[in-house]
């Protein structure tokens, strides 16, 4: 079913392995997983398991190289007294300066970008993969004060992570989930060691994205790093609330392991649920308004931040003409988004137009419980909207695909929608 909720308990932490784990034993699609798996041009293998953490059933995901990593040695990475120096450390990258390291090869973002564009997945899951790997170079190259472009990954820690990314972005996908809910994120403390030496935990990428997306983390006293760069970035580009719905059933539950050993069970738990609803099949949520007044950008100005605006993930973007001081025309750019992803939208709208400020309103929604199906017709498939109200259905064709079918059938758009519509309507979503 489309449209799913997925409720992220992250108690034990959360990494690449973990998230792909959790993932596939809450339902993801495996063979969409192995086609991508399959197609990845890198030298790697994997295995998916069943292993007990703390007693507890869990499902494993393992990317194997023929060269040994430390990612999971708890000795190498927290008894810092037996050694001083080694290069390999999974999920964290570095500069391409350092010269000790100069024999392997080092992938940057283009490097990454090209093998996850030659990898058989959807653009929506290659998407994802693009932006965790963005969010990490972003982290990175703050972490280590150089040019994202110049921000290198380690040969293992590269195809290791690559791997992850992409699985958890094909897995998620697969899903078709629609809100991600992430209340907290658990973090241990004191150190660890990486490539570039003993570094505080969290460590700097980590908390870089912590900071810029406003992740909401708990940390306790517990010896350890429980996130890693890979875990973080894929809560920052999913996560769309921190407040669970007031009534919700759980549909099926993932337990997804990780592979070091804590006193505190390394174990994320994925939960698709269901949001129950109000009276009249109503639920409720919050959203951000943004708006401001332009009076001084062109229209074609204003349009391409209209769709920089849909591209970062707004839920609705509109102008309203207006007048303004001295009667001069203007507009009022209006913006619907999420409260997570509010500060990108001002950073957009600071950056590609003439505003120097701008309003905010946080505002309670009711909203009717929806999903987004598939359904056959005698002209191809088309995507259409079902909405629940008073126990019955509607269906709302997505512009795209009345619009893809009409022209493609040379059949008139409103006979088209009404087409699918009735198609909908007797195979009942």
């Amino acid at each position: 079913m489309k449209g799913q909720s997925l409720y992220l308990e992250c108690a034990g932490g959360i990494s690449g392995d973990m998230t792909v784990a959790a993932l596939l034993d809450v339902g993801a699609d495996r063979q969409a997983l192995q086609s991508a798996l399959d197609s990845i041009p890198l030298k790697f293998r994997t295995e998916i398991s069943r292993v007990k953490k703390n007693g507890i059933e869990c499902c494993d995901f393992s990317v194997i190289l023929e060269e040994e990593t430390h990612d999971h040695d708890m000795d190498y990475l927290f008894g810092h007294e037996h050694s001083h120096e080694h290069t390999h450390a999974h999920e964290h990258a570095h500069g391409h300066h350092h010269d000790h390291e100069h024999h392997h090869t080092h992938r940057g973002m283009n490097e990454i970008s090209q093998i996850i564009n030659l990898t058989y997945m959807t653009e929506q899951a290659k998407t994802l993969a693009l932006s965790v790997f963005s969010i990490i170079a972003v982290a990175e190259s703050k972490a280590h004060g150089i040019p994202v472009e110049q921000v290198h990954f380690h040969e293992v820690g590269a195809v290791d992570s690559i791997v992850d990314v992409i699985a958890m972005s094909v897995c998620f996908d697969s899903l078709g989930i629609q809100n991600v809910y992430v209340p907290r994120i658990f973090e241990g403390t004191g150190t660890i060691r990486c490539q570039h030496g003993i570094l505080p935990v969290p460590v700097p990428a980590v908390a870089n994205i912590i900071q810029e997306y406003s992740l909401p983390v708990e940390l306790s006293s517990a010896k350890g790093e429980f996130i890693t760069p890979t875990g973080a970035a894929f809560v920052a580009a999913v996560r769309t609330s921190g407040i669970l719905p007031k009534k919700m059933t759980i549909v099926r539950t993932g337990m997804g392991a990780g592979k070091r050993t804590y006193e505190h069970p390394n174990i994320l738990r994925a939960m698709l649920i269901k949001e129950d609803c109000l009276e009249n099949d109503g639920c409720s949520d919050s959203i951000v308004k943004i708006e401001t007044n332009i009076d001084d950008c062109t229209g074609e100005n204003l349009g391409f931040v209209m769709e920089e605006l849909f591209a970062a993930g707004a839920r609705d973007v509109f102008y309203t003409p207006c007048f303004m001081k001295k009667n001069r025309p203007a507009w009022v750019l209006n913006v619907i988004c999420t409260e997570n992803s509010c500060q990108s939208m001002e950073d957009i709208i600071f950056t590609h137009t003439t505003t120097i400020g701008m309003r905010k309103f946080k505002a309670e929604r009711s909203i009717l419980d929806r999903k987004v199906v598939d359904v056959q017709t005698q002209y191809g498939t088309a995507r259409v909207k079902c909405v629940q109200l008073g126990g019955k259905e509607r269906y709302y064709p997505e512009y795209e695909s009345v619009a893809a079918l009409a022209r493609n059938s040379h059949v008139a758009f409103y006979d088209m929608y009404n087409e699918i519509i009735k198609a909908a309507s007797s195979c009942k979503g």
